[in-house]
């Protein structure tokens, strides 16, 4: 290390005397084998500084004396973060800067945030890191397998499910991500239509959790919590989500005052999506029609 910072300010004082003697930058970054912006950079230092060669060497060997300081986080912003967890249920650290930045107008990186909640929280158990969750599930008749997920349209969450055999589908909008609205989007999605299925399949936000976990296995046999990144796993509830989007309520993000009339066309929305809009996946039929074949819609 001593030798590597020594040749340095070697290469620092020829890279000078070369270009005293008119050599060209390009030319003495080819003699000393570096790069040619790194020759600029070190003449027009020497240049700017009044001491000359000697006073860039000594600046130079003080900045490289010992490591630098660590970037401290704020404060404050790390007891924003810590409240936002505690208010919205152990919320991941995506969630948290989307309510960072609508509370207070701040957006610091996924990165700082899982950084502050380290120094508080063992976010994943060293004794349970890779949960076995089993196989996908598929599906071969309708109440096999429903997907549900959530939406942020700003002030406004979208609660979300769909049969993935039958295409069935439910939707409730909410003011917020907390457990308790997961649990009463389950009670009202299930004894509206789906009843009871097979395998009910969630990611591992904070609103299927808690309230939300008490009441999950009076409508399925078995919950399972998707692997997180991996889309493909979600991938019908996702496809859904971005249909909701382009054909009922856009990418706007909307204030709350709006959930009452949102919800109305939501509603009027799902019963054209059972009745009228036909499905490739479903050879040209309506989730209706689909229900009805195996004698489903009367259950609705």
């Amino acid at each position: 290390m001593y030798h590597d910072w020594m040749n340095k300010l070697t290469q620092i004082s020829l890279a000078w005397d070369l270009f005293r003697n008119n050599q060209s930058h390009l030319s003495i970054a080819e003699t000393l084998g570096i790069h040619r912006e790194t020759v600029g950079i070190w003449i027009a230092r020497i240049k700017e500084s009044p001491l000359g060669l000697a006073g860039f060497l000594d600046e130079y060997t003080n900045a490289k004396k010992g490591e630098r300081k660590k970037r401290k986080i704020d404060g404050l912003l790390k007891q924003r973060i810590y409240t936002i967890r505690k208010k919205y249920r152990d919320c991941c650290g995506e969630k948290i800067r989307i309510y960072l930045l609508k509370e207070y107008g701040t957006s610091p990186s996924s990165v700082t945030i899982y950084k502050v909640l380290r120094e508080k929280y063992q976010l994943r158990s060293k004794y349970i890191k890779n949960v076995k969750r089993g196989k996908v599930p598929q599906a071969e008749r309708p109440r096999q397998v429903v997907q549900m997920d959530t939406v942020d349209f700003g002030n406004i969450f979208a609660f979300t499910s769909i049969d993935i055999f039958s295409k069935e589908i439910a939707v409730k909008l909410y003011p917020d991500l907390r457990s308790k609205w997961g649990a009463d989007f389950l009670q009202g999605a299930f004894r509206t239509r789906f009843t009871h299925v097979e395998t009910l399949q969630t990611d591992g936000g904070s609103e299927f959790k808690d309230d939300f976990k008490k009441s999950v296995h009076h409508y399925c046999d078995r919950h399972r919590i998707a692997r997180p990144y991996k889309k493909n796993e979600q991938a019908f509830i996702e496809s859904f989500n971005k249909t909701l989007r382009k054909e009922c309520l856009g990418w706007v993000k909307y204030p709350l005052k709006e959930l009452p009339h949102l919800q109305r066309e939501v509603e009027e929305f799902t019963d054209y999506y059972h009745a009228e809009r036909v499905h490739l996946s479903l050879g040209m039929k309506t989730p209706n029609e689909v229900l009805k074949n195996y004698q489903l819609l009367s259950d609705i």
